[in-house]
């Protein structure tokens, strides 16, 4: 049975392992009382609510679209890959501020995060002790059980850490009544992580290298996530400014040891299968949320309802979406390549690519096409007369709901075309049982070539056939053709291969990061990055610079140092009754 069958069951049940008001705490109720807890069906129950908590969807929070568990908002919109989208700047203000660099610690969607994972942190908690109470002849997996509650639940941290630095750290057996009393800067982002990655690692000795069940948690899971944490670990932060004052190379050779560990896996042969359903579960795909439709669980099924508010709209739009979500342009600009293929690192020194001009008679063109352009530019993003995955009917048009705003471009990236019969044709638009991807193999390999350009010396070759394996993917993929004319291609595509000439510990950092950032494109990943690399503040300056004349909102626009991490919500500190720390950035509370 897959993973995501066992959780379409879950939902049935998802009111007797919801998180309650009180913070963390899940109260079981109804079967899941404490006097049944050596009932294997009632902890099967417990390990199957904690899967499903990356549904977002709990008995109390049924807007997850709010609090995305694809992070689309939070790594994306808050970076310099995406705009806010939607009816305009007052539609979801809260997300608009996120994309503006203006939050608040009074930002009711940053509160609602901060909870709902918790929720999930609360319900692996709540499965772990009940599996701890039971003997491995009542349930001969528990070990390994209590490993995948173990992997799940170190995501969680690493996702609260990653968003907001100072959070409190809720031990397992930590009672209810002591929850007031756990401070949030009691450990610092390093100790977070190191813990995170121990944690990680203990758990993949108690799993196996694959589970009979598609989705659920094994061994080389495990380890790929250590070495993601691991990663952003040695890149060690000044606590009150959040800079990166020193990489650490002990850290980063344990990150290529970990992933040399982690064996099985290819990248798909071409870059739009990400987006197939048949490809979902692939030889790529290292750690996947798997989603239903029709699954017999209520309603559409247990969908990426994370997305609900991103499909696309407008004149001729094969769906009548709510329009959020769109790519920027300057993420288009940075797919812009030079006679050899290769990406133009001063980008946004050239003219807008690929920018809409009207006729006087309404017809519309894209101006500014004639350059060479890296292929994966319409792997990710719809633009107008631009042919949108095998759709038929027309060309992308101006399928945007305000583009007064944001412009002419939406994305195509965890879509299926509007035909595949196994997309929604009516409400939640677009909607599919396609897997969002939290770590896929292409990641690891460029986790791999970041650690190894870090410690530099030999390794510096070994990172540039890294790199140049995930390009040359893109290279070997079918490029998008012309919409009227299919014997020719959509665009000037070209994309090359870096040679070894030149390829130096400057140079190939550079290569690196604007590869992560073209391969990655709208994976919820972009400000994350940023962060860690520890040029959040100057890319993101010099975007809302680039972007100003277009994006009128931005004008007031600025990224401070210290803004790095969300602020603290108001309510989480109200809910200690004072004994939080703000961030640094922000007023102290």
């Amino acid at each position: 049975m897959k993973i995501k069958n066992i959780l379409a069951f879950t939902l049935a049940s998802a009111a007797l392992v919801s998180c309650s008001d009180d913070f963390l705490e899940n109260k079981p109720q109804g079967s899941l009382s404490e006097g049944n807890m050596n009932d294997p069906e009632a902890i099967d129950l417990l390990i199957s609510g904690a899967y499903a908590t990356f549904g977002a969807r709990y008995a109390d929070s049924n807007d997850p679209h709010l609090f995305p568990v694809t992070n689309w908002s939070y790594g994306e919109v808050r970076a310099d890959n995406a705009y806010k989208g939607g009816g305009g700047e007052t539609d979801l203000w809260e997300f608009h501020d996120m994309e503006t660099a203006k939050l608040q610690p009074n930002n009711g969607l940053l509160d609602g995060k901060w909870f709902n994972v918790y929720c999930g942190i609360s319900r692996c908690n709540s499965a772990i002790r009940a599996l701890r109470k039971i003997s491995t002849e009542t349930e001969p997996d528990r070990d390994t059980r209590i490993a995948e509650m173990m992997v799940i639940r170190c995501h969680w941290y690493f996702e609260l850490v990653r968003l907001f630095n100072r959070i409190p750290y809720m031990d397992i057996d930590l009672a209810e009544n002591e929850y007031v009393n756990v401070r949030n800067d009691e450990f610092t982002r390093e100790e977070h992580l190191a813990r995170i990655a121990s944690e990680l690692l203990a758990a993949a000795n108690d799993l196996p290298d694959s589970q009979p069940e598609i989705g659920r948690i094994n061994r080389r899971i495990a380890l790929a996530y250590a070495a993601k944490v691991k990663l952003y670990q040695a890149y060690e932060q000044d606590p009150q400014t959040n800079a990166v004052v020193n990489i650490n190379r002990e850290l980063m050779q344990e990150v290529v040891d970990i992933i040399n560990k982690v064996q099985g896996y290819d990248l798909l042969s071409d870059f739009q299968q990400l987006d197939l359903m048949e490809y979902e579960n692939g030889p790529e795909s290292v750690f996947a949320i798997q989603y239903s439709k029709d699954d017999g669980s209520g309603g559409v099924g247990r969908i990426n309802w994370s997305n609900l508010l991103n499909s696309m709209t407008g004149p001729g739009c094969p769906w009548q979406g709510d329009g959020f979500f769109l790519p920027s342009q300057d993420l288009i600009n940075a797919y812009q390549t030079d006679s050899d293929g290769l990406p133009v690192f001063d980008y946004q020194n050239r003219p807008d690519y690929g920018t809409v001009e009207f006729a006087s008679d309404g017809s519309y063109k894209l101006a500014n096409v004639d350059g060479n352009v890296d292929p994966r530019l319409d792997f990710v993003i719809g633009r107008p007369t631009i042919t949108y995955k095998t759709y038929e009917e027309s060309a992308c048009g101006l399928w945007v709901r305000n583009s007064d705003v944001y412009g002419y471009n939406n994305t195509k990236r965890f879509w299926l075309s509007p035909e595949s019969p196994e997309a929604m044709q009516g409400w939640p638009w677009g909607a599919s049982a396609l897997n969002w991807q939290i770590i896929r193999y292409a990641d690891l390999l460029l986790y791999k070539a970041e650690a190894l350009i870090e410690l530099g010396g030999n390794g510096l070759e070994e990172a540039r056939q890294l790199i140049n394996r995930v390009r040359t993917r893109a290279m070997d993929s079918a490029y998008v053709k012309d919409f009227n004319d299919p014997s020719k291609d959509a665009a000037h595509y070209k994309i090359g291969l870096y040679p070894a000439a030149g390829w130096n510990q400057d140079y190939a950092r550079q290569a690196l990061r604007t590869e992560m950032r073209l391969e990655k494109a709208m994976e919820g990943e972009r400000f994350f990055d940023l962060v860690r690399w520890g040029i959040a503040r100057e890319t993101m300056n010099r975007y809302f610079e680039a972007e100003r004349d277009t994006r009128i909102y931005y004008q007031n626009a600025s990224f401070e140092l210290g803004e790095e991490y969300f602020p603290v919500p108001v309510a989480q500190y109200n809910f200690s009754g004072g004994k939080y720390v703000q961030n640094p950035g922000y007023p102290a509370f």
